[in-house]
């Protein structure tokens, strides 16, 4: 079996200008009640779905960051071409399992140590 990946050429990585950029967005939840970062991201992709399509949601690459999630805070990760897409899903999110919730972003950034420094602050 060795042989067999013997020939293969190391990939080569892509070049910065080639790469897609991507964007932190730091949102809160305002709600009388803590949730769960799993319902909270299934809500937010439905109702991205709903209003984008699923084409458009693979396109913008949408990653939740789950260990960032804390006192109905969180970052996602997104394309920066679909950070406004992604601010108007969340605005459209208005129940979290059956609870009334309204959703907002707070930031946006590229480097996600400085939207860290504000979940903290």
């Amino acid at each position: 079996m060795k042989g067999v990946f013997k020939d293969m050429k190391k990939l080569k990585q892509l070049l910065p200008s080639l790469r897609e950029k991507k964007r932190y967005v730091l949102f809160e939840i305002l709600s009388n009640k803590q949730h769960d970062a799993k319902s909270i991201i299934n809500s937010l992709t439905h109702n991205y779905t709903q209003f984008h399509g699923e084409l458009n949601l693979a396109h913008a690459g949408l990653l939740p960051l789950f260990d960032t999630f804390s006192k109905n805070k969180g970052i996602i990760r997104i394309n920066n071409l679909h950070v406004d897409d992604l601010r108007a899903a969340l605005t459209l999110v208005s129940s979290i399992d059956q609870e009334q919730v309204i959703m907002r972003s707070l930031s946006v950034s590229g480097v996600l140590n400085k939207v860290k420094n504000k979940i903290a602050g």
